[in-house]
């Protein structure tokens, strides 16, 4: 379980990060086209759940994240070809116990029907790259993140 908490992913929306961020909002053809059927305002929302589930590893702080997701939300990947689901507690404390890490992403994919949306981002966490999936929900006015599923690269 310590590998698979290690190989936690991160993205980021803001300036602290080290490396510059493309996301849907950008010009970049083929990345607009991956997310042609989001409204600006759904993507808002999309973006900031996102935002702050990475400046929380940004800050290392869970506190920071807890926001973003959805009571009873999961993160799972595979491991040495066993599915490994955990709740995002995992994710929490992995965030408070390994303090702070830059981090970057992209948006890959995103398609959103009605209060429901799955993203894909490409993300870099300190040296390791990741593939992150992403199903969110809206509640409210809110996206809260569901589950979040990866691969490291």
């Amino acid at each position: 379980m310590v590998c698979a908490l290690a190989a936690l992913s991160a993205c980021c929306g803001k300036t602290e990060c080290d490396t510059p961020v493309r996301n849907c909002n950008q010009t970049n053809n083929s990345n607009t086209a991956m997310c042609s059927n989001v409204s600006s305002e759904d993507l808002a929302g999309i973006r900031k759940a996102l935002d702050l589930y990475v400046q929380g590893a940004v800050e290392g702080d869970s506190k920071v994240a807890r926001p973003a997701f959805a009571d009873g939300a999961t993160i799972s990947h595979a491991e040495d070809g066993a599915l490994i689901c955990l709740p995002i507690q995992a994710l929490f404390d992995y965030y408070d116990t390994t303090g702070k890490h830059p981090a970057s992403y992209e948006i890959a994919e995103c398609s959103v029907a009605g209060d429901v949306a799955m993203v894909r981002i490409e993300s870099v966490f300190g040296e390791a790259a990741f593939t992150d999936m992403f199903t969110l929900v809206k509640e409210g006015s809110d996206w809260k993140i569901v589950s979040k599923i990866f691969q490291v690269k």
